[in-house]
């Protein structure tokens, strides 16, 4: 067993035997009413933070695709002339 899950599992035996509540799970989601504001507040926030999320990897492969385009279009380098060994 290496040193980190070592030290990994010595503070969850800690947490859980110091604060055992906070192992639990929050109240909203304990409770499980889905049409409270508090759901639909968290719903909002998922799907903003998911747009954004999709937003930036689009922009990532969409210039990516752009600078794909722009190296195939662009002209071969010339060649090196040869050297004459006479």
């Amino acid at each position: 067993m290496s040193r980190l899950s070592k030290c990994s599992l010595t503070a969850l035996a800690l947490v859980s035997a110091f604060r055992p509540d906070s192992l639990l799970a929050c109240a909203m989601c304990f409770n499980g009413n889905v049409d409270t504001p508090l759901t639909q507040g968290m719903n909002w926030g998922i799907f903003s933070l998911l747009a954004v999320i999709v937003t930036v990897l689009g922009s990532v492969a969409s210039f990516a695709v752009f600078l794909a385009r722009k190296a195939a279009a662009a002209p071969a380098p010339p060649a090196p002339p040869a050297a004459n060994n006479a």
